[in-house]
């Protein structure tokens, strides 16, 4: 019940936000892994641009200036297949489909969309295309795109104008005659399309819509905003020195002022001095917030835990009990902030349903409702990069615009086994080294996030004459964009020689240290 209110939050927020937001395109989702990035590559050209299921449209509005079908895990062939109504949208907005979206268009006007001869999944290369054509624009034979399908489009309708064609797949691109309608059976948001950007801008100009929505404009607009929604009201906020809440607190700081109410809280999971440290750079920006020193109730009822999900479980009940109690003491607030981002919305309001696990932690449970609170997310509507940008046209300081993305559960989830006061030192120690090793060599921001994970696997070593059985320390590096993927950061040789031997020698009780060089996926980025 608690998370079917939540959509429907969701969905009052973002029909608020349509009929008070610029210009937009829409993107029909149908489930494709690369809807997110079709948005992103958008947005890069300071185009808003919103997802929605392709089951659960918007109104069509007049904000809305074109539309934009995605690809699928369906072959437009299956019974279930997603077969949406378009009749409000074509012929009458620019409508570009892609993949999915162009074979669900060419099946229903009676085109032949059969699983191809050779499946064409990867690189390929533009054979012939019309260079006149609108959408074509400064694209030339030979430009390389990304294909990812098992189906292919066969045979077009009459109506049907093919404008690029590959080697293997004739109409890897057509225009519906008398219609701004438009069909690619590539995908332009990904890297390895060379022009794929070029293309989605064309598709920009031929929508008309305006490039306006830059970080500075969404600040601005976004605190008139919150200053409507919550009026005289306070807010109360849990913040966690991450950047998401960072930038949302200074939001709504600069819309309210000191009716916002951080609480900060030492849950004893935090990395070495990371609790003062953030404390002190919170006031320094003039956010009003208290800390709240938890240690000891969390790591008692951590004790004898080792199942990571169980872990988890623990962790985010304790930190409800905790800020329940802290937010009583605080008269007077009817809202609750959160630091919600995009991907998180797009998660609740997916083709495939919420998400319980990753929404429980992150909405503080039911904490909202059994307080009779109402919620503001002042970022639900941007990425993770674009947090970053929004932060920085609020002035908001490099060192906690930089910091790496860190986990609610902290360093409950990189210490594998027994979680214990003696391993929490012992991990805080090793990471500290780390990560400092890496910002005095520069390293730091070339990596999306890193950290060190204390495994439950003792071995035998040798320090001076004496035999040693000691920790394995496990080091990750990687890059990314968004967590959605990452690979390993080839870090130098040298340094994480340097790192490894520091480690060995400055922090007892660990005697070998490992790097860990997998992707995600298969992968996940932490450890539990």
């Amino acid at each position: 019940m608690f998370y079917q209110a939540q959509i429907n939050l969701i969905f009052a927020y973002l029909n608020y936000h349509t009929m008070n937001s610029t210009e937009k395109i829409l993107i029909l989702d149908f489930g494709s892994q690369y809807t997110q990035l079709i948005a992103r590559r958008i947005r890069e050209m300071n185009v808003y641009c919103e997802i929605y299921p392709f089951n659960k449209p918007p109104e069509i509005s007049i904000d809305i200036k074109g539309v934009v079908l995605s690809g699928s895990p369906f072959s437009v062939r299956d019974q279930g297949a997603p077969k949406p109504d378009l009749s409000k949208i074509r012929g009458k907005l620019p409508l570009l489909g892609v993949c999915y979206g162009a074979q669900y268009l060419a099946n229903s006007e009676g085109g032949n969309v059969y699983p191809s001869e050779t499946r064409e999944y990867g690189r390929a290369n533009i054979s012939e295309l019309n260079t006149a054509h609108p959408l074509l624009k400064n694209i030339s034979v030979g430009s390389q795109v990304w294909m990812s399908h098992g189906d292919t489009i066969m045979e077009t309708p009459n109506q049907f104008i093919t404008i690029c064609s590959t080697h293997d797949v004739k109409v890897a691109g057509f225009e519906i005659k008398g219609e701004e309608t438009y069909g690619i059976q590539f995908h332009p948001e990904v890297y390895h399309s060379t022009d794929g950007k070029e293309l989605l801008s064309n598709f920009m100009e031929i929508c008309k819509v305006s490039r306006n929505w830059t970080a500075d404009a969404f600040a601005q607009s976004t605190i008139e905003d919150l200053k409507k929604q919550i009026g005289d009201d306070h807010v109360i906020m849990g913040l966690s020195g991450g950047v998401d809440s960072t930038v949302a607190a200074t939001l709504l700081h600069q819309a309210i002022g000191n009716r916002l109410h951080g609480i900060f809280i030492d849950n004893g999971l935090l990395r070495k001095d990371e609790y003062e440290e953030v404390l002190e750079s919170y006031k320094n920006i003039g956010l009003n917030v208290k800390g709240v020193d938890a240690s000891d109730k969390f790591l008692n009822n951590l004790a004898g835990i080792t199942e990571p999900e169980a872990k988890r479980k623990s962790i985010g009940e304790t930190f409800i009990r905790v800020f329940e109690e802290e937010s009583k003491k605080i008269e007077g607030a009817s809202w609750l902030g959160q630091g919600t981002i995009y991907p998180d919305v797009i998660e609740s309001i997916s083709v495939n349903g919420p998400s319980q696990t990753i929404k429980s932690h992150h909405n503080v449970g039911g904490l909202p409702e059994k307080m009779h609170l109402k919620i503001t997310e002042p970022l639900r509507l941007l990425f993770k990069d674009e947090v970053r940008r929004v932060g920085k046209a609020l002035n908001i300081p490099q060192n906690l615009l930089a910091r790496h993305p860190f986990p609610g559960p902290g360093l409950g989830i990189r210490i594998l086994g027994d979680i214990t006061r003696d391993r929490i030192k012992i991990l805080q120690e090793a990471d500290a080294i780390f990560i400092n090793s890496l910002k005095k060599s520069n390293l730091y921001n070339e990596v999306w996030q890193a950290f060190a994970v204390l495994l439950p696997i003792q071995t035998v070593g040798v320090m001076g004459d004496e035999r040693t059985y000691e920790n394995v320390l496990a080091l990750r590096a990687v890059t990314s964009v968004d967590g959605m993927t990452a690979d390993w950061a080839p870090l130098p040789h040298d340094f994480l020689s340097k790192v490894s031997s520091d480690i060995i020698n400055r922090v007892r009780g660990i005697n070998r240290v490992v790097y860990d060089i997998s992707s995600k996926p298969p992968s996940t980025i932490e450890w539990e």
